[in-house]
């Protein structure tokens, strides 16, 4: 069967109103970034002024600045009705970081969030008697938990962590949501994306401090196998899925189909960073409980839903990544 190929996202969005919730984070800001290119009227909603101006400085992004609490349901309905969009991309979360461990926080904002979200969207749409927004929701592959194998769509999640539970009652809160109030939303199901703007901590952002300061990096031994995906495919993909033919609820695995190690994801870094393989200590860091372990990830229904799947190699991503960051360097001397 012929895949359905779904509108470019290039010419898609110009002149619409789009809200992107999230939009100071890691791909709060890409996706900023793409639309402003794109020529979208963009609303930006996040907790704090200040990131977003740092934001649309930084990843030269464009549109209106709304500082909000996005688990604040009477705030949520003011943008959407004040904004009029014609697509909504949730990329709000909470449980990435280390630190961010609060049962409640993760619940209002992984599980809560999506089907407030959802409300809203529908009842503003009701109001002026238009067509709801559709919803562009990020889920997690930490939502599959331990459960191994290909990781399609259908399979029966076990997550094994605070964040990949809420996740998961989040992905199944919007699809009962969107099914009952007749709102074109899908999960995206992220797996490894990496760039510019990660969180500290994470593998890129390790691997570009290591080099920058010419400090030892601990690593785990590296045999985890990973679906790393450049986050400007991360964005393209969740554009793609925003005009896609998709069933209310649906959720589409966004990955590239091809697991790496991360020890060969770290020794590709490494050579393109210039730093010393040395200095990359693999196994000084034990592996996590939670570390996921499964076959290459099935991407049939990304593909049948946009033809496409993301196409960025690991080499490419890093180079590009490294080149995004040495230009905004040279841009703030």
């Amino acid at each position: 069967m012929t895949p359905f190929t779904a509108p470019s996202p290039a010419r898609a969005f110009a002149g619409a109103s789009v809200v992107v919730l999230g939009a100071a984070g890691f791909l709060g800001r890409w996706v900023a970034r793409a639309m402003s290119i794109q020529g979208a009227r963009l609303t930006l909603v996040d907790r704090s002024r200040g990131a977003l101006e740092s934001v649309l400085s930084e990843w030269e992004a464009r549109g209106e600045m709304v500082e909000a609490d996005v688990t604040d349901a009477a705030a949520l309905r003011e943008v959407i009705e004040r904004a009029h969009p014609t697509t909504v991309f949730n990329l709000a979360g909470y449980g990435v970081s280390p630190s961010e461990r609060d049962e409640a926080i993760a619940a209002r904002i992984n599980a809560e969030l999506p089907e407030v979200l959802c409300d809203a969207v529908a009842d503003a749409a009701n109001s002026n008697g238009g067509v709801p927004a559709r919803l562009v929701h990020v889920g997690s592959a930490y939502e599959y938990g331990a459960i191994g194998g290909d990781l399609a769509e259908d399979s029966e999640p076990n997550p094994v962590t605070l964040y990949g539970r809420t996740k998961l009652d989040g992905t199944r809160r919007l699809r009962a949501r969107c099914e009952a109030r007749g709102v074109r939303g899908v999960t995206a199901r992220l797996f490894m994306a990496y760039g510019p703007g990660e969180h500290p901590g994470r593998l890129f952002p390790s691997l570009i401090e290591a080099a920058r300061t010419g400090a030892p990096l601990d690593l785990t031994d590296g045999t985890q196998r990973r679906d790393f995906v450049w986050v400007e495919d991360v964005v393209q993909g969740l554009q793609r899925l925003a005009l896609a033919d998709a069933p209310p609820g649906a959720v589409v695995n966004l990955a590239t189909g091809r697991l790496t190690t991360v020890r060969a994801f770290a020794e590709t870094a490494a050579d393109i960073l210039n730093l010393p393989l040395e200095r990359l200590r693999f196994g000084a860091l034990p592996s996590r409980p939670e570390e996921m372990a499964h076959d290459e990830v099935n991407v049939e229904r990304l593909r049948g839903l946009t033809g496409w799947v993301p196409a960025t190699s690991v080499d490419n991503g890093i180079s590009r990544g490294v080149a995004f960051l040495r230009r905004t360097a040279s841009r703030s001397m």
